[in-house]
């Protein structure tokens, strides 16, 4: 029974390489790809039939030095140097177009990802997922684009170019070695016995219990280089959102507690490391010793013949070198052993990275109508990620020229709403009409590092923009300080203050004039006269552009600029929602 486990496991394993590697070599780049990979394979061809001739080459050259023959020794050091010569440019256009097609790859790759990653909000999507507790999400997806990718296709081509050499290398010096090995004469029972190619068979036997032998070994390492991976990549990941939030941490005194998940998670690196370390240890005492007796192992199996003079020196160096490049070939599953294990463990992570885009595009989700001339939800029903609804049957209409203003208390689905209107929340049904010159103010809005203009023309171009144009729209954000400083580059999420993070929000909005906003607390961090004072003149932007205004705030001063109030509050016991929404004359 385990060893049809065995068989499925590896049918699974390699219906997942190819899946990942097809797409590739179907695309736009197929013709280059296959072009290179051909060639590739040829050089691997060309040098195993060099390696032939450099094993009669060996039986040559030993012969002439047991019959002392000068001529033909320096006969034969002149073909070795044109033999070596060879071997070298092999070796080196070997690796320049192995490295080119895994660059090439790699790049192909990545740009393939990315986009499935960021297209529909399917990164937005992973993250929600997380917290659903439906199916498995992978961790840490930035890790799989940025490294696992790289390592996908490095082992890749090393390791099929190796097993294409090793089969090539089997098939020709196989033969030889048969050739070579004449026959073993042994009795049993009174009866004598011959067996023929009796080298082969040695190396056949001699390399399959070592195969069995370093799967024993060996395969703990499948399972502990995942992990190795993932718990290197959630290190990294909290280093990063300790950097972050540097201000908020230094802020609370949370240096201690920051400092002990660090080193929860920094101690998980390095026990999973060192039973990886002992696991590697192990099968590098067997392969050393594998390695070792394979070298005088031919020399005790063709002693007998050559002590009876039945073969030269020649003869016996060239059976020593085929039995060696015959061995080589069997073993290249030892030899490899735990290169395959990483391959398969960043295989599986790329996988489940896979199949979590895959399912972001087939999970349900509302049914949005982008170009609509006004804000709209009919039969609405918005839940969080474990499942529980927040809001049932929901059905709302904003009108152009309308101003609404939107209030609850504290997780009763205000910005649950405000993602379902802008839409992207996945965890809803119904249809939502939003329309199409709409722009959304979130509550920590986002910046990206760089120079000024690009964080304030987000995520359009700057150069969209004159100078003048960005300037006055920091001035219209109350944020004239800043109008000098275009060019400046900085991480400006963590640069600015909360107040500034929003003013430069809304100079975005008043820089792009939008005819529809959707606020979310996009002015809680100020003050009241900087908040009404930004508030009347997004108002009367959006009054100008026949576009409208909805708004998530709960501070009061905010009703003046709002022509209609709908209210979210709890709804009764045994209703199929945790709240409903009420409406309210403002």
């Amino acid at each position: 029974m385990k060893a049809f486990e065995k068989l499925a496991l590896l049918g699974t394993t390699t219906r997942k390489v190819w899946a990942l590697t097809r797409p590739y070599f179907s695309s736009e780049e197929k013709w280059k790809a296959r072009l290179l990979l051909a060639a590739i394979i040829a050089l691997n061809l060309i040098s195993v039939y060099m390696l032939v001739l450099m094993n009669d080459w060996n039986r040559v050259f030993y012969d002439a030095l047991q019959e002392k023959n000068q001529a033909v020794f320096w006969s034969q050091l002149g073909r070795f140097t044109y033999l070596a010569f060879g071997l070298i440019v092999i070796a080196v256009y070997k690796f320049y177009l192995t490295q080119l097609l895994e660059l090439r790859w790699r790049a192909w790759m990545t740009t393939h990802y990315l986009q499935r990653w960021l297209s529909g909000q399917a990164f937005y999507r992973m993250e929600l997922a997380r917290f659903s507790g439906q199916g498995t999400t992978p961790d840490n997806p930035d890790q799989r684009i940025q490294e696992d990718l790289g390592l996908f296709t490095s082992y890749s081509v090393s390791l099929t170019m190796g097993l294409l050499n090793a089969v090539v290398t089997l098939v020709s010096f196989v033969g030889i070695l048969w050739a070579l090995s004449g026959g073993f004469f042994f009795s049993v029972g009174g009866s004598n016995y011959e067996l023929h190619g009796y080298m082969v068979w040695a190396a056949v036997g001699y390399c399959l219990v070592g195969s069995v032998i370093t799967h024993f070994i060996g395969r703990p390492q499948i399972r502990l280089n995942f992990l190795q991976q993932r718990y290197e990549a959630d290190f990294r990941h909290h280093m990063v959102r300790v950097r972050e939030y540097s201000e908020a941490i230094a802020l609370d005194k949370g240096e201690e507690v920051e400092r002990g998940h660090l080193d929860r998670r920094f101690a998980s690196v390095l026990d999973n490391f060192l039973k990886l370390l002992k696991a590697r240890k192990n099968l590098i005492w067997f392969n050393t010793f594998f390695g070792q007796a394979a070298i005088i192992f031919p020399f005790i199996v063709a002693a007998p013949r050559y002590f009876s003079g039945a073969i030269q020196l020649g003869e016996l160096m060239q059976i020593s070198s085929a039995f060696g490049q015959v061995q080589d070939s069997l073993a290249w599953f030892i030899d490899n052993y735990s290169t395959l294990a990483s391959w398969r463990a960043t295989t599986d992570r790329l996988t489940s990275f896979e199949d979590s885009v895959a399912a972001q595009a087939r999970a349900q989700r509302p049914e949005v109508h982008e170009g609509a001339g006004e804000l709209a939800a009919n039969d609405l029903t918005l839940a969080l990620p474990d499942g529980k609804v927040l809001l049932s049957g929901l059905s709302l209409k904003v009108a152009p020229g309308e101003s609404v203003l939107l209030k609850g208390p504290s997780g009763s689905g205000k910005s649950t709403l405000f993602r379902a209107f802008a839409g992207i929340w996945p965890f809803a049904r119904g249809k939502v009409d939003v329309p199409a010159d709409l722009m959304c103010i979130p509550q920590n809005p986002y910046f990206p590092d760089g120079p000024l203009r690009n964080a304030l023309a987000y995520p359009e171009a700057a150069v969209r923009y004159s100078d003048e144009q960005l300037r006055r729209a920091l001035d219209d954000a109350q944020l004239p300080q800043l109008a000098a400083r275009l060019d400046d580059e900085d991480a400006w999420t963590q640069k600015l203050s909360g107040g500034e993070r929003q003013r430069l929000a809304l100079a975005r909005v008043f820089l792009k004039q939008p005819s529809w906003v959707l606020a979310d607390e996009a002015t809680s961090a100020l003050d009241e006269p900087a908040e009404q004072s930004l508030y009347e003149r997004l108002a009367a932007m959006v009054r100008g552009k026949g576009g409208g205004l909805v708004s998530i705030a709960h501070r009061p001063a905010l009703d003046a600029f709002h022509q209609r109030r709908l209210e979210i509050e709890p709804s009764p016991a045994g209703s199929a929602a945790a709240f409903r929404l009420r409406q309210a004359s403002a």
